[in-house]
């Protein structure tokens, strides 16, 4: 076997040796087992949230123990072939399986990232929110091209995507917007995210033709279901009702169904206008909220646990965590681990995960320090 090939098998079989640790592999396929014996138990139902639960664990389980059965098996099986094409000085079978095992070690890496999402929340579906900074139009275009950003994101990972509240800007792009992103670990991919976003380019928008800096908030936080309780009453908040903004036409809403919500004590505040009917949107926000303030609790664990990392993860909004520079030169940097891309039209059309996983790495294992560069 070439020594190139024999790396990635070697780095591959360490991959596998690490989810198999991570899954306590042995536990595991008991766990399964009962799980899926409960399964079949069709009393399981008469208590339904606790059964979503068991389904839930009974889904990831059953996923990642395949994984890693897959991968051994496809990783054996070519070595055997390579083996095979030696031995006959079958070079076309050889190369066909270094090709299928450099195709793997993709798949090994994404698997290992997959093991760094295992908080409390991470596997719930997750709300985001992004909110155009200071600067008018060219920061409100900017806000409307992360909405499209992380958006295409989802939709590469077959996550479903609502829309709950979008407020258009005067001349183009977005104030704010909100959206409800559907999909196993959607909040632990996108907990990272939360922070500021930096732009600079030639502003459209300026006939001079001048470079413009543009800064856009993220907020990320976790979906939670009816497991998690969090003691939040009306005398806490006050509810304002508005009517919904949109292009207009006739689907216009011309009523005041559109619900905003404000924590008193923590000044969080959530929106929703995705209903037509004003109590819709009333029940949703409170969804929101909720979430809102759990994601705070997260926060206040994790500092507690780790002050140091948690300093590194302060959402503000100073705080800015990768800058986007389309001229003079391309490049997209991330400011907490330093990883970079040259392509920010790719970065822009949803190519993501390289920056999620290195953030969760970085945020789970420790890194050596926050990246600092000017990239004016």
């Amino acid at each position: 076997m070439r020594a190139e090939t024999q790396n990635i098998v070697d780095e591959i079989r360490q991959a596998i040796t690490l989810l198999r640790r991570h899954f306590d592999w042995d536990q595991a396929i008991k766990r399964l087992e009962y799980l899926n014996v409960r399964a079949e138990d069709a009393s399981l139902w008469n208590e339904p949230l606790e059964a979503q639960k068991l389904m839930r664990e009974r889904q990831g389980l059953e996923e990642g123990i395949a994984a890693v059965k897959g991968l051994t098996q496809a990783l054996e099986d070519n070595i055997a072939l390579i083996e095979l094409g030696e031995e006959e000085g079958d070079e076309g079978v050889i190369a066909e399986a270094e090709a299928a095992i450099r195709s793997m070690q993709g798949e090994a890496k994404a698997r290992q990232v997959e093991t760094l999402l295992s908080g409390e929340a991470d596997a719930n579906d997750t709300y985001l929110e992004i909110h155009a900074g200071a600067g008018g139009t060219e920061s409100q275009d900017w806000a409307s091209m992360l909405l499209r950003m992380y958006t295409r994101w989802a939709e590469r990972r077959r996550f479903k995507v609502e829309v709950l509240e979008v407020h258009d800007g005067e001349e183009a792009g977005i104030k704010s917007a909100t959206l409800l992103i559907k999909g196993h670990n959607a909040y632990g991919w996108m907990k990272t995210e939360s922070g500021v976003h930096r732009l600079v380019r030639i502003s459209p928008y300026d006939s001079n033709a001048r470079r413009h800096t543009s800064f856009a908030s993220v907020w990320v936080y976790p979906v939670i279901d009816d497991t998690i309780e969090i003691d939040v009453s009306e005398s806490d908040v006050r509810i304002d009702t508005y009517r919904s903004s949109g292009s207009g036409g006739q689907h216009v809403n011309t009523t005041d169904s559109a619900v905003r919500i404000t924590h008193i004590a923590t000044g969080i505040a959530v929106a929703c206008q995705a209903e037509r009917s004003q109590h819709k949107n009333k029940a949703k926000a409170w969804e929101m909220l909720r979430s809102r303030l759990y994601e705070e609790e997260l926060k206040k664990r994790e500092a507690i646990a780790n002050a140091t990392e948690a300093s590194k993860s302060d959402i503000g909004w100073g705080h800015q965590i990768r800058s986007y520079v389309l001229q003079p030169y391309q490049l997209v940097k991330d400011l907490r681990t330093g990883v970079e891309s040259t392509s920010p039209s790719s970065v822009l059309d949803g190519d993501l995960d390289d920056f999620m996983e290195a953030s969760l790495s970085q945020r789970i294992e420790g890194g050596a320090g926050e990246a600092v560069a000017d990239l004016d």
